[in-house]
């Protein structure tokens, strides 16, 4: 049967599992799950055939839910389905959203924000995912973008109608590039031939939704569970958190399969204390954020045997969503993931972002030593990157590079007496005090050999200065011993 409502039609017919009905808002779905049954079912002109039993889905615990409505850019819009997948690095959800019953888009998730996308018609051939290096380039249709991920992803499970629905199952690449004035495009490989979606970072706050999961829900179903090594009370406060780490034992835990199976766990000994406590709460550049997780780091540079540490705050707030502050000997600064990717010189020397160019400072391989609290993607200790910091000025930029995937951030340099003050700890402002702060800036991120060499450098020219002079002259040397710590922050794809 179908029904006219309004401009725009609503496809309805019974269910071939249970014979409940089964609804199509919009024009370009050609799948859908049946809510009573989840059976799996295709439209055949106005009848319905049934091709399987979906998955179970998993809980994600996100603010969205099916049948939600918003507006992008004055044009309203319906969540009608929802695709959960898998990939190497944990879960995430895409949302398939019905614009004007004619267009379907997607709103993803995207480093702890969201991406809202609508199908592209690329002008050539999507190239094989093979020729898509991580960190390679790429024009379409124009326009350059950067390779920041490439992974085999596979379809867990999925709810309402679908414009196409992949082999449950089945692995397949998945390519996302990025542009420098924060394009995404997707390349989706599931389908023939592959999908493309293009779209913009976008606040859930600036999309004026309605109809979204009530949170007294989300509280009574809850997300407490025993830590699988000490069996400790564990408990999960966000819905993107995909590791978290037990607070009696230090133990991550992988959240990535759900709190409902066996919880994969890895134990950490000599535990760092964080000098901002987990959960505390500041105001920070207009919004108050609350730290909810915590991680050591160390760096060194290639070819040098000195390392260097830093510490890493994951900071969250409700409407602006999680950013980075950067605890290093060189002093504090506040970053958050890009949406797009800055355009990096062929040398690495600089990098370009939505405008503005930026030097670089350090280039160096990172290393996490120590995680606590919980975290948008799935950490493990002993992760490794290799990064890449800039700076024009105040503002910062970096680049950190895994296999698979391609992270930037930008933010900026904070004093360390915003720090302090901002968490309500003046009585511990001495310990924020980093060497941005002395007379004499320190030669950071600075290996032992070079050090060494200024060294000889500066008492040779006091030899030749005294030799040339009737009157002694000194001079006073201030080194680090290469005690950087990157702005980079950590984080993964989805």
């Amino acid at each position: 049967m179908v029904e006219q409502a309004g401009a725009q039609r609503a496809y309805r017919a019974p269910c071939p599992g249970c014979g409940a009905p089964v609804e199509f808002r919009s024009a370009q779905s050609t799948h859908a799950v049946c809510p009573y049954c989840q059976s799996t079912v295709v439209r055949r002109g106005e009848t319905l055939a049934r091709v399987g039993k979906m998955a179970e889905l998993f809980d994600d615990f996100s603010p969205l839910q099916l049948f939600a409505a918003g507006r992008i850019q004055d044009q309203p819009f319906t969540v009608v389905g929802r695709l959960q997948y898998s990939h190497p690095g944990g879960r995430w959800t895409e949302w398939i959203v019905a614009l004007d019953g004619d267009r379907t888009g997607i709103l993803s998730e995207d480093n702890g924000a969201y991406v809202f996308a609508l199908p592209f018609a690329l002008q050539r051939a999507a190239p094989p995912p093979t020729d898509l290096r991580v960190g390679a380039t790429s024009a379409f249709n124009g326009q350059s973008y950067t390779v920041s991920s490439n992974e085999q992803v596979a379809l867990l499970s999925a709810q309402g109608e679908l414009p196409h629905l992949p082999e449950l199952g089945r692995p397949f690449p998945m390519v996302e590039l990025r542009s420098e004035n924060g394009l995404v495009l997707s390349l989706d490989y599931g389908t023939q031939p592959p999908g493309a979606y293009l779209g913009r970072s976008v606040q859930l706050e600036d999309l004026q939704l309605t109809g979204l999961r009530d949170e007294s829900a989300k509280e009574e179903k809850g997300r407490a569970f025993n830590c699988p090594n000490c069996g400790a009370p564990v408990t999960v406060n966000f819905a993107q958190s995909k590791s978290i780490t037990c607070r009696s034992c230090n133990s991550i835990i992988d959240l990535t399969h759900g709190i409902g199976g066996e919880l994969r766990h890895a134990e950490q000994d000599e535990p760092v204390r964080p000098l901002i406590p987990l959960g505390s709460t500041g105001q920070l550049q207009g919004a108050q954020w609350q730290v909810v997780g915590f991680q050591h780091r160390m760096g060194v540079e290639p070819g040098d045997d000195e390392h260097f540490g830093w510490n890493e705050y994951l900071l969250y707030n409700k409407k602006r969503g999680f950013s980075f502050l950067v605890d290093a000997e060189d002093g504090w600064s506040m970053v958050k993931p890009t949406t797009g990717a800055p355009q990096m010189a062929e040398n690495g020397h600089s990098a370009t972002y939505l405008g503005t160019r930026y030097q670089q400072q350090y280039a160096y391989n990172a290393e996490t030593t120590y995680v606590a609290g919980e975290f948008y993607w799935q950490v493990e200790r002993g992760q490794k990157t290799f990064n890449r910091d800039f700076a024009n000025g105040k503002a910062l930029l970096s680049m950190e590079r895994s296999a698979n995937e391609l992270t930037w951030s930008s933010g900026s340099k904070l004093d360390s007496g915003v720090i302090s003050a901002a968490f309500k700890l003046d009585d511990k402002k001495d310990l924020f005090t980093r060497s941005d702060a002395l007379p004499v800036s320190a030669a950071s991120g600075l290996g032992c050999g070079t050090i060494i060499l200024i060294v000889i450098v500066l008492i040779v020219l006091l030899i030749i200065l005294s030799t040339c002079s009737s009157s002694g002259s000194s001079s006073g040397y201030r080194g680090s011993g290469g005690s950087y710590g990157g702005y980079s922050s950590g984080g993964g794809h989805k």
